[in-house]
């Protein structure tokens, strides 16, 4: 998966709609950890059942329901993955504390994936689209997201940091590493007195480094004593 990122330029009245939804996903997320916490010891509570959860929010909280369905589902995935982390630390017998989940109150982004959001034809800007009020924003920055098909952006997140605010977005980029093929087959021998020795009977001599390091050393320490007697 591949980042790509740009600054943002906007509004200062979409600036506040994107802390709203900002908020909104933190909210979402501290819901489902407080939805884990108080289930019954017997209820089977995992990713699913908070996507489920997550649904319920939508239709009890206005505010939640104007934020894309799929931000809301990225926002219960962010619940689930400090549950699911704190599991495994029990499970491995990780020693000293084991990431119990807490209630988060610094939530710095919003996270779309494949809805919510559209790009202008020209790749410099984007619209969000749901009904938190975002809108079209400005795109700062090299325009390398238009060397990639929309289809393979996979997820979209809007950052808040001290000198404002970013759009990320990730790229699902298959990395392929063609090696020319010669058919041929080589075995290779390491050894003390030479490097390695291949089936061809070709011989890498030891580099031997330590002694070169060591005569590097003993010319300035010589070098050292002999400035500190003049």
């Amino acid at each position: 998966m591949l980042v790509l990122e740009y600054k943002v330029k906007s509004e200062s009245k979409q600036y506040k709609a994107i802390e709203e939804a900002i908020r909104t996903t933190q909210f979402v997320r501290n819901k489902c950890i407080r939805y884990w916490m108080d289930a019954p010891r017997d209820a089977k509570i995992n990713g699913f059942a908070l996507n489920k959860y997550s649904t319920e929010l939508r239709n009890e909280f206005s505010f939640v329901k104007d934020l894309n369905s799929m931000a809301v589902q990225a926002a219960a995935e962010l619940g689930w993955f400090a549950i699911s982390r704190f599991y495994d630390n029990c499970k491995a017998k990780k020693p000293g504390k084991k990431g119990f989940p807490r209630f988060q109150k610094d939530n710095r982004s919003v996270e779309y994936k494949t809805s919510g959001w559209k790009l202008h034809p020209t790749l410099r800007r984007i619209t969000f689209t749901d009904k938190k009020g975002i809108g079209e924003l400005k795109l700062l920055g090299k325009w390398d997201i238009q060397t990639y098909p929309v289809k393979s952006i996979k997820r979209v997140r809007l950052v808040r940091r001290a000198d404002g605010y970013y759009c990320q977005f990730a790229v699902d980029v298959e990395r392929q590493e063609t090696q020319p093929t010669t058919g041929n087959a080589i075995g290779l021998d390491v050894g003390l007195e030479s490097f390695y020795t291949d089936s061809n009977g070709h011989t890498e001599p030891n580099p031997r480094l330590l002694k070169i390091a060591e005569k590097a050393i003993k010319h300035a320490r010589a070098a050292h004593l002999q400035k500190g007697k003049r």
